[in-house]
């Protein structure tokens, strides 16, 4: 190990001087279980996955403007720690933020207080620790039995973990995640999968029944011998077409599947275009068919970045700030925005803005500039 990594330590808190010390809390958990969100929601459902993906993978690509441009905060967002870009750790955090409603970051220093170092938490190993008066003064990590505590500390309010959450109207701590409102429609689209999987085990058909025509009923052998006959060499997906070869008196009858039965595929897109719904994402940019809400592909991308990527951004931007823009007294404060010249998929509102001011006589250059955007 390098003599530098045993350097790397959380912030620690500053002498509490002149102030009433009050102990941590006990660690306030999270009831709704992350892992099977991550589980049922993220691994096994292909909706749920590619809306987690895009809406992290967009929001993470928007570019970070940082004010001014030599701060070293604009260091520590473009290479946070030595395993990972900006864009990594951006992406792993809004993902955290789909699948859980809560994100958090760690700030780690060498030597001094000023943060050298950034890292994700992952959100099932954190629980908060409630102060006196309920807010939280602190955070709890625990992997196996080693666990880490960080306080939030009281005199300057700095805190070594960012939390971000997404609004809860019934949880004072924790964020309630997409993935929990869709939770039923994802129920119901795995399901459906499920179906299918297993009509296709059975020969790609409905079931049937085997009925015996004859004067005598079968016996206790000769029917564990025809149920295992029809196990060994008709069920399955690779028995699917064989002929069925019956003996004397045996009558097989497909049941055929009623048009109720048959909606299930609808219910199945219904529950997507929830799913997709839940997240912000428009079903037309994950292929779901049947949605003709948006009249082309270019105006739901556009709205898909104004109303779920750059949102999220936008409010990451504002809490990375808030948390680490005042960290280095020596280059002051930094501010954070999202760079909205570098979003590719803003490029026809920009050009439809350049047109009307260009148009615009009335205006001055300098006026036409300060609406753009620009100094």
């Amino acid at each position: 190990m390098l003599n530098w990594l045993s350097k790397l330590r959380a912030p620690r808190a500053v002498e509490r001087k002149l102030i009433a010390y009050h102990p941590l809390g006990r660690p306030i958990w999270s009831t709704r279980d992350v892992g099977v969100f991550a589980r049922e929601g993220y691994a096994r459902n292909a909706v749920a996955y590619r809306c987690v993906r895009l809406i992290a993978e967009a929001a993470a690509s928007a570019p970070l403007r940082v004010t001014p441009s030599d701060h070293p905060l604009a260091r520590l967002i473009a290479r946070p720690n030595p395993e990972q870009t900006g864009v990594e750790l951006l992406e792993a955090f809004f993902g955290h933020l789909q699948v859980a409603g809560n994100a958090y970051l760690e700030a780690a220093s060498i030597d001094t207080d000023a943060p050298a170092e950034l890292y994700v938490l992952r959100p099932d190993r954190i629980s908060l620790l409630p102060g006196p008066d309920g807010w939280p003064i602190g955070w709890e990590h625990r992997v196996g039995a080693d666990v880490r505590r960080f306080e939030r500390d009281p005199v300057t309010g700095e805190a070594p973990i960012l939390h971000l959450k997404l609004f809860h109207p019934a949880d004072d701590w924790y964020g309630l995640s997409p993935m929990e409102a869709a939770a039923h429609a994802i129920d119901i689209h795995n399901a459906g999968g499920a179906w299918n999987k297993a009509l296709i085990d059975n020969a790609a058909r409905p079931s049937g029944a085997l009925v015996f025509t004859g004067a005598e009923r079968l016996s206790e052998e000769q029917f564990r011998r025809l149920k295992q006959e029809l196990d060994d060499m008709h069920a399955g997906a690779a028995n699917a077409g064989r002929p069925m070869l019956l003996e004397g008196g045996l009558d097989w009858r497909p049941m055929s599947l009623t048009p109720a039965d048959m909606d299930f595929i609808e219910a199945r897109h219904a529950a997507a275009r929830d799913i997709a719904l839940a997240f912000g994402v428009p079903p037309m940019l994950l292929g779901i068919p049947g949605d003709n809400t948006y009249s082309n592909y270019r105006e739901a991308n556009l709205a898909f970045w104004r109303q779920s990527a750059l949102p999220l951004a936008q409010k990451a931007a504002r809490g990375i700030e808030a948390w680490l823009g005042s960290r280095w007294p020596q280059a002051g404060a930094a501010q954070l925005s999202v760079d909205m010249e570098g979003v590719p998929a803003l490029a026809v509102e920009r050009e439809a803005l350049w047109s009307r001011l260009s148009n615009a006589d009335f205006l001055s250059a300098d006026e036409k500039r300060a609406l753009a955007g620009l100094p």
